[in-house]
């Protein structure tokens, strides 16, 4: 299909968006915007997914075409766009394991109740609920600050304090078992 052969697709399409002159739409640009993706290394199947996207969009948003002649530069800014947000989600996905994989190798060691377990729990009834919730998903589930603050619906800068607040509350309790244990040892 030649350029001028798009522009006119383009063209009625933004003067009159209704479902034949989007399907119009969509069976010319569609195929390129798939090609667009695949070149910037996405599967076959993400590709067509966000070519879909940037379609959705283009339906929704063709009111605010002002220079319809600037169409084609439009949809392809549209899927650059979508390209970002898919790598920025790419960016954040976490790492996980499925648990019916994996064997018996996660099997609970023998509990000690007068353990370091049990130690943390002591030290962690000197906590309010959220210190305890904080210290817990910081030091034992091992969150970064930013997590925390995205389950806790909370600024980074308020966990930080919550992590430095909590450790100085405990450290007043700490502090008289850390001077016994130097003087056991």
């Amino acid at each position: 299909m030649t350029n001028l052969q798009e522009c006119e697709v383009a063209e009625r399409f933004l003067d009159q968006t209704d479902e034949d002159s989007f399907n119009e739409v969509f069976r010319v640009f569609s195929p390129q915007l798939v090609s667009f993706f695949r070149r910037r290394g996405h599967e076959t199947g993400v590709a067509e997914d966000l070519a879909q996207e940037v379609m959705l969009t283009v339906y929704r948003k063709a009111g605010q075409v002002r220079d319809h002649r600037l169409f084609r530069a439009w949809l392809f800014t549209v899927a650059r766009n979508a390209a970002n947000r898919r790598l920025a989600q790419r960016t954040r996905e976490v790492a996980t394991v499925d648990v019916s994989d994996v064997s018996g190798s996660l099997a609970a060691p023998n509990y000690n109740p007068f353990g370091p377990t049990s130690e943390f729990q002591g030290w962690m009834k000197f906590l309010d609920d959220t210190g305890r919730e904080t210290l817990t998903l910081r030091f034992v589930e091992e969150w970064e600050y930013h997590e925390i603050a995205a389950a806790q619906a909370v600024p980074i800068g308020t966990v930080q304090w919550r992590v430095f607040n909590s450790k100085k509350k405990l450290a007043a309790y700490l502090s008289p078992l850390r001077g016994i244990a130097q003087q056991a040892a």
